[in-house]
């Protein structure tokens, strides 16, 4: 695997049981996803950036202060709904959205050798937010997507293990980064279900 996928939380590592998908391993996980933003290395990132950050530490709170009552994302949300503001509730609903964002551009890199990020970026943002998002909102991503760096620059930075050691083997990094995405999707996919059969999103 590639060594920044080995310095953070594997999504393929998050439990998933009857319950519902662990919070706490599904926070350490997206922490990781987070860090992916500061490889691209460009300040036209910054509100998305903060987004992600600011929904992931609304779960976060809602866990540390409930944590009893929120040991999985789906028991977090079912016992906020009695709640006026439901904070958690709609922090998780956007971070599930950024992270179907991220998930979409980089399946759309893989699945594409001579694609760069820009357009793998554009069209997995087509694909997810462009459609919650406002006119304002959409010209702050569409600057964001222009300031992607090179397909080959970023790709290094994902490779290259910061400690020096060897050069990482191409198939074995594939199959690393594919895991991480395939297991990021599915866990997108299952709370966003969730989300839609329980009419979580009404109103927020």
């Amino acid at each position: 695997m590639a060594p920044y996928f080995e310095t953070v939380k594997s999504f393929a590592d998050v439990p998933i049981t009857d319950a519902g998908v662990d919070t706490k391993e599904f926070l350490d996980a997206s922490k990781g996803l987070l860090g992916i933003f500061t490889l691209l290395n460009s300040s036209a990132f910054a509100p998305v950036t903060g987004d992600i950050e600011g929904n992931i530490k609304k779960v976060e709170e809602r866990y540390n202060n409930n944590p009893g009552s929120s040991a999985t994302l789906e028991q977090l949300v079912i016992n906020e709904q009695g709640e006026k503001k439901k904070t958690a509730t709609q922090g998780l609903m956007w971070l599930l959205r950024g992270q179907s964002f991220t998930c979409k551009a980089l399946q759309s890199a893989q699945g594409n050798p001579s694609q760069e990020l820009s357009e793998a970026f554009t069209k997995g943002y087509e694909g997810s937010l462009k459609k919650h998002h406002n006119f304002v909102v959409k010209g702050v991503f569409s600057v964001a997507m222009k300031a992607c760096p090179y397909r080959k620059d970023f790709y290094e930075k994902l490779k290259t293990d910061p400690a020096g050691g060897p050069p990482v083997d191409e198939a074995k990094f594939n199959e690393g980064l594919d895991q991480w995405l395939t297991s990021l999707e599915s866990i997108v996919n299952r709370l966003e279900a969730f989300y839609a059969k329980g009419d979580y999103g009404k109103g927020l």
